[in-house]
């Protein structure tokens, strides 16, 4: 009776008394995930792997331009609409075993329907690395960098045209809708082109693209690393640059230079044109309002003017 009474002191295992706690671990831990969900599986490396590297997470090489970056569209409904607005994408990234409804559905049908989109599936710690842990709901739309145009490119466009340069400049405007605004209105009214600066300035995002509605697919957009010196460069080449502002010497109606060769310069709705960039100016331009408006934001202003330059023309 006394070696039944024994203890297993100092050797692993169940101990007398211990009344079953150890049961727990016994306990099945429900059916086995696939090789590629399982942490640490070579199956699971590789996938992530394979996400990691198409989704390009160097930046894009500098050119006349400036550089810039892949851009991510996250979510369904985002991601969804980016693509049927026709927002230009190379990779779709699919979390592996989502919940499939009705708007992954249509965002792959509409990735298939257009061509050229690489679908790629991936774990889901990889879309949230990828993302940097915004909620993406399984869909990761990656946008290439824009390919921007050279300042001397629109105006040389226009030329071999046999038509004078109608381009507009934006003068620290930093909201993506505003840019995309412009660009549809560019287009709307026989424009060449819009320049923006390399710095503190919308680009062209995935959300410029959707608010252009299509115009930015044949607008071409510049980018230059100073306007000022960009504007000097273009009355050099005989290009007059009209800036618009509320204190302007004379209202846009009356401005015949709106007629030949011109750059219209937009500021931002709150500051208006920079200091050195309104002294660039040839002529500064305001817009009546008689119904007591302080400002128009940049995509309205622009589009007032395109159509008073385009009335000209014509």
């Amino acid at each position: 009776m006394a070696a039944n009474n024994r203890r297993m002191s100092g050797k692993k295992g169940a101990q007398v008394g211990s009344g079953g706690n150890r049961r727990r671990g016994l306990e099945g831990k429900g059916p086995t995930p696939p090789a590629e969900a399982r942490k640490g599986h070579v199956k699971n490396r590789i996938a992530a792997a394979k996400a990691k590297k198409a989704a390009g997470r160097r930046p894009a090489q500098k050119g006349r331009g400036g550089k810039q970056a892949s851009e991510m569209v996250v979510g369904r409904n985002p991601v969804f609409e980016a693509l049927r607005d026709g927002v230009p994408a190379s990779t779709l990234y699919v979390q592996q075993f989502i919940d499939n409804d009705e708007r992954v559905r249509e965002a792959l049908q509409l990735a298939a329907e257009r061509g050229g989109i690489h679908l790629m599936e991936a774990p889901r710690p990889e879309l949230d690395r990828m993302t940097n842990g915004l909620n993406h709901q399984g869909l990761v739309l990656q946008v290439p960098p824009y390919k921007y145009a050279h300042p001397e490119d629109l105006a040389a466009a226009a030329y071999d045209a046999g038509e004078d340069p109608l381009i507009v400049a934006l003068d620290g405007v930093t909201d993506p809708r505003n840019l995309g605004a412009v660009i549809r209105s560019v287009a709307a009214f026989g424009g060449h082109g819009v320049v923006v600066p390399e710095r503190r300035a919308a680009g062209m995002t995935a959300g410029a693209w959707k608010t252009s509605a299509g115009a930015a697919a044949r607008t071409p957009v510049a980018r230059c690393t100073n306007l000022t010196r960009t504007l000097e460069a273009y009355k050099k080449a005989g290009v007059t640059v009209v800036g618009l502002a509320a204190d302007g010497e004379q209202e846009v109606g009356d401005m015949e230079a709106l007629g030949g060769p011109v750059v219209i310069v937009v500021g931002s709705e709150g500051k208006g044109l920079s200091r050195l960039v309104g002294e660039t100016c040839d002529f500064r331009v305001r817009i009546p309002m008689p119904g007591g408006a302080e400002s128009l934001n940049a995509g309205v202003a622009a589009g007032v003017v395109l159509y008073e330059a385009s009335r000209r023309r014509a």
